[in-house]
């Protein structure tokens, strides 16, 4: 969430911020808030004014009777009821004005930073660099929904979206067999990875409450992509960063925890709305899927370079598995609600001939600290961290490049750095 300082003293460059991720009407936005604000403020001086006035009245009655000024303090009684009156009418004021106030803060997105691109389409994200050569198939390679039909060893393929279908639904497929087994090969060489590279490995519960949903920014701006379990008002998470970066909500932490650096595996689950097509095929997307998740807290002139940390780490775990990859900084308009900067990996579909999104490392600066009230106190005084968090990695896109650029006449090669997770290395 936007500070109000931080509005007021960059009017301009809020406006500009918030047009520049295309967020509708962003000059009344502002204009709104900092009226709201000054109310508030008016309210509130007038609202303290009163309450000493009436107080400091109240203590004189006694002495006026004791005195014997009776009428004098029947009057101060009558004066006192009527600063009482306007107490409570400037309160509820207050709690109007501050609510209406709230309402419009938290449906401000971030403000972009000075070097992400204008735009507003995924064409218009700018291309960081590329790694990697980008194979050449045989004649007759397939793309992984039709590539995997070759290896039915259990009643089906090793991945089944027929079966996930009968059991719950499109988007929730099962693994099987050496499907099920480069998955977790999978999520153990990217744990690894991120622990040797000093991250504290968690397990946080994948059902979160609308505070975590708020914390992090989900909520209200993707309440309905979210799987919400109603009797018990708990919503299935997007993405570990929810579980894991509200682990901090309400803390105050010192200079000396820093910077704190976490990772998590857990099923993640998306109510996105699909579309047709082969860009949505298979495991391009799904409801239900395993991901990685790196987090971050970090003092804000650190920050930044965190993030360039966080970018090489997800590119390290892209080189060692050999997949061709490029990274994009995100346009304006591309961007979450919450980021400030984006950086998103891709790797190279050669089968698909397409350029498939595997990972998305982002810098939120103060925004989601704001809503979490995540500060760092140092010298007597409290400030607002940063948080970030990256995919490192999310499986299914991955998983489908594996499949698709390692296929060959005679089986799947399964890249060096996983056999011996695995424990084999083809499928074939």
């Amino acid at each position: 969430m936007l500070q109000i300082q931080q509005i007021k003293e960059n009017k301009a460059a809020t406006i500009e911020g918030l047009n520049r991720k295309y967020f509708k009407g962003a000059e009344e936005a502002v204009e709104q808030v900092l009226a709201l604000d000054e109310k508030r403020r008016e309210t509130q001086v007038e609202l303290d004014g009163t309450l000493a006035k009436s107080n400091a009245l109240a203590k004189e009655i006694g002495g006026m009777m004791k005195s014997g000024k009776k009428e004098e303090a029947e009057a101060a009684k009558a004066e006192t009821g009527t600063l009482k009156v306007r107490a409570r009418e400037l309160e509820e004021v207050l709690k109007v004005t501050e609510s209406e106030l709230y309402e419009i803060l938290v449906t401000l997105p971030n403000l972009p930073h000075a070097s992400v691109p204008a735009g507003k389409t995924p064409e218009e994200n700018e291309v960081v660099l590329e790694w990697g050569t980008i194979p050449t198939l045989y004649d007759g390679a397939l793309p992984h929904w039709d590539l995997i039909k070759k290896y039915d060893r259990f009643g089906g393929p090793i991945i089944d979206f027929e079966l996930g279908n009968k059991i719950t639904g499109a988007g929730f497929p099962v693994y099987k067999g050496k499907g099920a087994r480069i998955q977790r090969a999978l999520i153990n060489f990217f744990l690894d990875e991120a622990i040797a590279a000093g991250y504290t490995e968690v397990q946080p519960p994948i059902l979160i409450n609308k505070e975590s949903g708020f914390g992090t920014g989900q909520l209200p701006d993707k309440d309905g992509q979210m799987y919400h379990a109603t009797v018990d008002d708990l919503f299935l998470i997007p993405t570990a960063e929810v579980p894991i970066t509200n682990m901090y909500r309400d803390v105050i932490l010192q200079e000396s925890d820093l910077p704190i650096k976490n990772t998590g595996h857990t099923p993640c689950f998306r109510r996105e709305a699909g579309s047709w097509g082969a860009h949505v095929r298979g495991l391009n997307r799904l409801h239900q899927f395993d991901k990685i998740e790196i987090v971050r807290i970090e003092k804000p002139e650190n920050s930044y370079a965190a993030l360039e940390e966080m970018s090489l780490h997800v590119q390290g775990l892209l080189q060692k598995l050999d997949l061709p990859y490029r990274v994009l900084r995100l346009c304006g308009g591309d961007m979450s609600f919450t980021s400030a900067l984006t950086y998103d990996m891709e790797t190279y579909s050669a089968a698909q001939g397409r350029w498939l999104e595997v990972s998305s490392v982002s810098n939120f600066e103060t925004y989601q600290a704001n809503r979490l009230k995540l500060r760092m106190k140092t010298e007597g005084k409290s400030q607002l961290l940063h948080t970030l968090n990256g995919s490192a990695l999310a499986l299914p896109r991955i998983l489908a490049t594996i499949l698709e650029n390692n296929q060959t006449p005679e089986g799947i090669k399964i890249p060096k750095v996983l056999v011996p997770y695995c424990g084999f290395e083809m499928i074939g």
